[in-house]
């Protein structure tokens, strides 16, 4: 049984540990759940990932309640045998995070997982399903992953709701490979554009003036990069969506491709906030990224090293995160040591 200590992580060391545990079926003991974060222990959407995963594996569970803070967790068999299964997180709990959980069972599949979740699509500290859908996994399906998402309700905060379900098949990962050529242009081949609004929100337009503003944004920024020519900005996609949901909100996603690159981009509305900000907001993220010469944005950059530790690799970071430095240690702890060369942001592991 690995023994972890989570006094200075959060919700995320408890999701990977869990993951890891399951794919290797060796057994984990978790104490200071979540202890880096004002409100320790398990909340709805911790508890939810423990308690599906442990009935995906059959796995015997102790600390299985809410504010638990020690968890052990033992899988039994390595093989995951499929099939379908239902869970509601309580309140706005992540979706996306409980299914993050689960994508690292591809490995071990015996046949196909269907998974279906409410709760919160498209809530804060997560990332927002158009994200997942657009950008993690589409770059994931380049190396082997065979899983899809099919969304049926959005949910926003503080209420939830939300309603997706998780297609996961037996896969293959191929050794993940991003950055191996530097990125030298620092311009987008091109930009997709995701913005949803609640259908409480549809007679200000949210969806539209938060498209508008994150493209003028990011346009405006690519003009005052480049003095010498002027850069039109090449949109691919402009999806804006109008959904039922039982509360209002609203999102953004910017998904940025170019030369060996994919990476997004996302900010959630808020009371107050102008639609026009929230676009910003994302634009202001993709700037920043457009910066360096990694392919992947920082929040992929963190998600990713998982798949490192199974499949092997070499990707490039746009930073060493307090996330990333967290999963380093954590996968080093259950014997996944990832090799990090800090001054070129280059994570590998070339014998997975």
């Amino acid at each position: 049984m690995h023994e972890l200590d989570g006094s200075d992580a959060g919700g995320q060391f408890l999701r990977t540990a869990l993951s890891l545990s399951a794919v290797r079926g060796e057994a984990v003991r978790l104490e200071n759940v979540r202890g880096g974060r004002s409100n320790p222990g398990l909340r709805p959407q911790h508890l939810a990932v423990l308690e599906t995963l442990a009935e995906i594996c059959d796995a015997d569970v102790s600390g299985n309640e809410l504010g638990a803070e020690t968890v052990a967790f033992d899988p039994g068999a390595v093989t995951v045998t499929g099939g379908q299964y239902s869970v509601e997180i309580d309140t706005a709990g992540s979706v996306t995070l409980l299914f993050d959980a689960l994508l690292p069972l591809v490995t071990r599949l015996e046949s196909p997982l269907s998974v279906t979740a409410t709760g919160g699509t498209d809530v804060a500290w997560s990332p927002p399903m158009d994200y997942y859908r657009y950008v993690k996994l589409p770059l994931l399906r380049r190396f082997g992953l065979e899983a899809a998402v099919e969304l049926d309700r959005r949910g926003f905060y503080p209420t939830g709701g939300g309603r997706a379900t998780l297609r996961l098949s037996p896969s293959t990962l191929a050794p993940i490979r991003l950055g191996e050529e530097r990125r030298t242009n620092p311009e987008p081949d091109y930009v997709r554009v995701y913005s949803t609004e609640a259908a409480a929100l549809a007679d200000s337009d949210v969806a539209s003036r938060q498209a508008g503003g994150a493209l003028e944004a990011l346009s405006r920024a690519l003009g005052d990069h480049d003095h010498d020519h002027d850069h039109d900005l090449t949109v691919r996609d402009r999806v804006e969506t109008t959904a039922e949901s039982a509360c209002p909100g609203s999102a953004i996603v910017l998904r940025i491709d170019g030369s060996n690159t994919i990476a997004g981009f996302t900010a959630l509305g808020e009371p107050g906030k102008r639609a026009e900000r929230v676009g910003e907001e994302a634009a202001d993220a993709a700037k920043r990224f457009l910066a360096s010469d990694a392919p992947v944005d920082r929040h992929m950059a963190d998600q990713l090293l998982v798949f490192l530790a199974l499949a092997g690799g070499r990707v490039k970071i746009p930073t060493v995160t307090d996330h990333v430095d967290s999963s380093l240690a954590l996968l080093e702890s259950m014997g996944d040591e990832l090799i990090v060369d800090r001054e070129e942001l280059v994570v590998s592991r070339e014998n997975a």
